[in-house]
């Protein structure tokens, strides 16, 4: 349904004919980590998340999955050779 308390004419998940089902029946504002992200909405009452209604919770393992201000780091893993195996397999050919 669109949101009717702080992201007025906006899609929400958790609007409801009775109101906002979010717990505190609102979305709270983001954190100072969630700055500089393309998904965040100013609004009269503060700027909130498009995608999550409590982005602190995001942040609380590590890094918001959705952050589009932070760079990702992909780690090659390598595996490691038994020499002893290596010289077999070699000597099989």
């Amino acid at each position: 349904m669109v949101c009717q308390t702080i992201k007025v004419g906006s899609e929400c998940a958790f609007m409801t004919k009775k109101g906002c089902g979010f717990n505190g029946g609102s979305c709270h504002t983001i954190i100072e980590k969630c700055e500089g992200c393309n998904k965040i909405i100013d609004c009269e009452t503060g700027q909130y998340c498009k995608v999550y209604p409590e982005p602190a919770s995001k942040w609380l393992s590590g890094n918001c999955p959705t952050a589009t201000h932070i760079k990702r780091e992909i780690k090659e893993a390598t595996q490691k050779i038994n020499p002893l195996k290596a010289s077999k397999r070699s000597s099989k050919h």
